[in-house]
C-alpha cells in the first residue's frame, strides 16, 4: 500500500491575530512550506493549539489547508480526543471536509488501559474510511501504547502509521517487530529525527519544519543514500532543535513563524508569550542557521 507520504511534515501552527484566528497568515505559512517541499499538512494538532480552538476554526483551517495542498500532498487533521464519542464526531467531519488523513491522539487525563486504547482506536477506524495515523505521545497524555496493542490495531485497514513521540528508540525497535512493512512510523521528535530514519522510520511529523521545511526534507532525503551528509545537516539544525526547548511547544515555534512574518507572535491562554530576551535569542540563531546554509 502507498504510504500517506515519506519526508517531513510540517505540524502546523495557528496564527492569531487579538485572539481570532488569522487565516490570511495561515494560508501564507501553509503556501510557503509547499514551496519549499514540505510533504504533508498536519492541521489541529498539538502545535495548532487544536485544545482552544472552535469546532467552526478546525472546519475553516482545514478547508483552508485542502485548497492549497490542492491533492499535491496529503492534509492530515488532528481529531483525537479523550472522548471517543467527540473523537469520531471530528473525525467524520474532517473527512467529510475532504481531508486525506487523521491523526488521533492516545485518550488523556481520564487515560485508559491497554484494553481501552484498543476499543477507542478501533471504535473511529470503524466510523471513517480515510486512514489513521496513530499518535502516541505520553509526555502530554502520560500513556502509551504497548507493542501488543500495536499488533492488534495495525491489523485494522484504516490504521495505517503510528506518530511515535516517546523519545524511545528501544520502543520503536519493538513496535516495528509486531508490524509488517506496510505500517509506517513517523518521528514527532525532532531531536530524534535522524536515529529515527537510521532505524527504518518513513517521516517526521515537526515543529521546527514550520520555519525550515526544505532543510527537514533535504535531510530526510540525505539519509537515505548520504549519511554523512544528514549527519552533517542534522549537525546544523540541532542547537535551534535543542533551543526549542525552552519552554512548551509551541510556544517557542511561533517565535520563528512570526519572525518570517505568518501572524503576530500570539498565543491563546493557557499558553504565554516569551520574554523579549528569550524571543531575541531563538531568531538570533534562526538566521544564524538559515545563514550557514
Amino acid at each position: 500500500m502507498k504510504r500517506l507520504f515519506t519526508g517531513a511534515a510540517a505540524a502546523v501552527t495557528t496564527p492569531f491575530t487579538d485572539e481570532s484566528v488569522d487565516y490570511d497568515s495561515f494560508k501564507s505559512h501553509l503556501t510557503f512550506l509547499k514551496k519549499n517541499r514540505i510533504q504533508a499538512f498536519v492541521v489541529n494538532g498539538t502545535t495548532g493549539e487544536s485544545s482552544t480552538l472552535t469546532k467552526k476554526e478546525k472546519s475553516t483551517l482545514l478547508s483552508i489547508a485542502i485548497d492549497v495542498a490542492d491533492g499535491d500532498i496529503p492534509v492530515i487533521a488532528g481529531t483525537g480526543s479523550n472522548n471517543t464519542a467527540d473523537a469520531i464526531a471530528h473525525s467524520r467531519e474532517a473527512e467529510k471536509l475532504g481531508v486525506d488523513a487523521l491523526l488521533v491522539i492516545t485518550p488523556y487525563y481520564n487515560k485508559t488501559s491497554q484494553k481501552g486504547l484498543l476499543a477507542h482506536f478501533t471504535a473511529i477506524a470503524e466510523a471513517v474510511t480515510i486512514p489513521i495515523i496513530l499518535y502516541d505521545v505520553p509526555a502530554r497524555t502520560g500513556m502509551t501504547i504497548a507493542p501488543e496493542t500495536l499488533e492488534v490495531l495495525a491489523q485494522h485497514p484504516n490504521i495505517v502509521g503510528l506518530k511515535d513521540a516517546t523519545g524511545d528508540l528501544a520502543h520503536l525497535n519493538r513496535l516495528q517487530y509486531v508490524v509488517d512493512d506496510s505500517f509506517s512510523f513517523y518521528s514527532g521528535n525532532d531531536d530524534l529525527a535522524l536515529p529515527f530514519y537510521s532505524m527504518g522510520g518513513h517521516g517526521l511529523i515537526s515543529v521546527l519544519a514550520n520555519a525550515l521545511p526544505e532543510e527537514y526534507q533535504a535531510m530526510y532525503e540525505a539519509a537515505q543514500k548520504y549519511p554523512k551528509k544528514a549527519a552533517e545537516l542534522s549537525h546544523r539544525l540541532f542547537p535551534l532543535v535543542d533551543a526549542l526547548g525552552v519552554d512548551v511547544n509551541p510556544i517557542p515555534i511561533k517565535v520563528l513563524t512570526s519572525h518570517l512574518g505568518f501572524g503576530d507572535y500570539s498565543l491563546r491562554l493557557p499558553l504565554v508569550p516569551l520574554e523579549s530576551s528569550a524571543q531575541d535569542v531563538l531568531t538570533e540563531l534562526f538566521d544564524h542557521t538559515r545563514k550557514d546554509g
